[in-house]
């Protein structure tokens, strides 16, 4: 929000436009620039913008670890994809962000239900979403499991998911809803799909996934975001803590740390499965990069096909 405020330098009366942001860790920043002629809207948007991705830009290269995969570069390219992505969805109008949200939600929930075997198409979940109508020869646990994505993902929007136990639980057993699969941690051992990695044993999951989210809340003020995403992501998997939904609910749980950061979600489509599978087990073997790099190409790809896209087919 741009405002216009009078300041008074040597007697003499200047009006200035002012814009405010607040950087991670709380600072707030203003930014000032003198009316010197009249300006419209978007020059003045692009001036406050390009002010604000700047000082981002700053703030990620003192304050994060520059390296091969995190690179000068890097790190300037998703400071500028948070400032353009909190543009947006503050430009946008009550009734566009409900729809750029319920089109993301229809996307996600289709392509991560994919990713676990769900047989329903764009098709199929948009009729169910979008029409709450059924399509027709199709798996009833399928659809439950479409339904149930949709509402956990719903959550992340509504900023009530916030990485804790209580949460993690709620959204597992949001997912598995109707499925017929017992909610909360498993009870006897389960496998990775793809992975060759033994998963934590039952009897030692809560203390595990305890372990994750105090590791979580010590790192979240120290490393980037999304690299700090992608190790929560690849530690929750190799713990498998449910007899069910673990990827799905992971999937969430990984959107819900950009989202509380201020970078869009991302969707990694079914066809980038095998990659998704790849980079995990990569992590697992000790070679993360592979994952940080597999994600920065998802939030970057799904910034500019969804997020900008949209926007571009509005004007």
């Amino acid at each position: 929000m741009v405002s216009i405020t009078k300041k008074k330098i040597k007697g003499k009366e200047y009006l200035y436009n002012e814009h405010s942001f607040r950087f991670p860790d709380g600072r707030v920043k203003k930014i000032s620039m003198l009316v010197k002629e009249k300006k419209n809207s978007k020059e003045l948007r692009s001036f406050f913008i390009e002010k604000q991705i700047k000082d981002y830009q700053k703030y990620a290269l003192e304050n994060y670890k520059i390296d091969t995969i995190f690179t000068k570069e890097q790190l300037e390219k998703l400071e500028k994809l948070r400032v353009e992505y909190k543009e947006i969805m503050q430009r946008l109008t009550k009734n566009q962000v409900k729809d750029i949200l319920d089109r993301f939600t229809v996307n996600f929930t289709y392509e991560t239900n994919s990713i676990e075997g769900n047989s329903l198409t764009l098709k199929d979940v948009t009729l169910i979403l979008k029409e709450n109508r059924l399509p027709k020869n199709k798996d009833l646990r399928e659809i439950y499991e479409t339904r149930n994505t949709r509402r956990a993902h719903e959550l992340l929007f509504e900023k009530k998911i916030k990485i804790n136990l209580k949460n993690i639980l709620e959204i597992q057993k949001i997912v598995v809803k109707d499925t017929d699969i017992a909610p909360g941690l498993k009870q006897v051992p389960n496998y990775l799909t793809m992975r060759n990695l033994k998963t934590t044993p039952p009897e030692k999951v809560e203390k595990e996934l305890t372990k994750l989210i105090n590791w979580y809340k010590e790192n979240k003020d120290k490393i980037h975001p999304l690299r700090l995403a992608t190790k929560f992501h690849a530690k929750f998997e190799a713990i498998h803590p449910f007899d069910d939904g673990n990827g799905r609910t992971g999937r969430i749980l990984l959107n819900a740390i950009l989202l509380e950061n201020g970078y869009p979600p991302l969707i990694i489509r079914k066809t980038a499965r095998i990659a998704y599978f790849s980079g995990l087990e990569a992590f697992d073997n000790g070679y993360e990069g592979k994952l940080e790099r597999f994600l920065l190409d998802k939030i970057e790809n799904t910034f500019k096909n969804f997020f900008e896209a949209y926007v571009k087919y509005l004007e």
